[in-house]
C-alpha cells in the first residue's frame, strides 16, 4: 500500500519551477492511473477540500458518471477528501487533454488541508453544461476511485461513502444470432 507522504521539505514542500500541485479527488487519486498519464506524478499528502463537495454527475465521453468538486459553502459542513500531488509542469498539457479542460472541465484552484498546512493546487471542476445529476458512474470508474482512496489512506468514512455510491449498469452487447452472420 502505497500512502502519500507529508508534506514538507523531503517531500518536495517547495515545488519550484518546473512543477505544480494537483488536488486529485475522482479516478486519479489512484497512483497507477495518474501516473499513466503524468509519469512524474508524485504522491505528496492527503488532504481536503473544505466547504466542497463530491459529486457523480459530469457527464463524461462515455455517457457515464465522473467525479466532480462543487463549492457548497461554509455552512455546508462537507468536505472533499483526496490526495495532493506533485507533477512536472512539462506534463500539464498532458493531464489537460485527459480530464477535458475547456470541454468538460474548467480548472480551479483549491486550498487544500494537509496534516502540515494547507497548499493551493490546481484541480478540475465540470463545466455546468456537463453536469447531469441523474448520471451514475460505470463500475471500472468507481473501482479506480476507490482503489485510489484505499490506496492512500482516506478517512473510513469517506472510503465508506464512496462505496456506497450507485453504479450505472453495464451495457449488454447484442450480436447477430449465428446464422445471420455472414450472408
Amino acid at each position: 500500500m502505497s500512502r502519500a507522504a507529508p508534506v514538507g521539505e523531503s517531500a518536495g514542500a517547495a515545488v519550484g519551477a518546473g512543477a505544480y500541485l494537483y488536488f486529485a479527488y475522482g479516478s486519479n487519486m489512484s497512483t497507477a492511473r495518474l501516473t499513466g498519464r503524468t509519469p512524474s506524478a508524485r504522491a505528496i499528502a492527503v488532504g481536503r477540500v473544505r466547504h466542497h463537495g463530491r459529486r457523480w454527475h459530469k457527464r463524461g465521453r462515455d455517457g457515464s458518471g465522473k467525479c466532480d468538486i462543487v463549492c457548497t459553502g461554509p455552512g455546508s459542513g462537507e468536505v472533499v477528501w483526496g490526495v495532493l500531488y506533485r507533477i512536472a509542469e512539462a506534463e500539464r498539457g498532458v493531464l489537460d487533454r485527459a480530464e477535458g479542460l475547456g470541454v468538460g472541465y474548467l480548472q480551479k484552484v483549491v486550498p487544500v488541508v494537509t496534516a502540515a498546512g494547507i497548499r493551493c493546487a490546481v484541480t478540475y471542476q465540470a463545466k455546468p453544461s456537463h453536469i447531469d445529476p441523474t448520471l451514475r458512474p460505470f463500475a471500472w470508474y468507481k473501482a479506480y476511485v476507490l482503489a485510489g482512496a484505499r490506496e492512500h489512506g482516506l478517512p473510513a468514512d469517506c472510503v465508506a461513502e464512496l462505496a456506497q455510491v450507485a453504479v450505472r449498469p453495464a451495457r449488454a452487447l447484442r450480436f447477430a444470432p449465428p446464422d445471420r452472420c455472414c450472408g
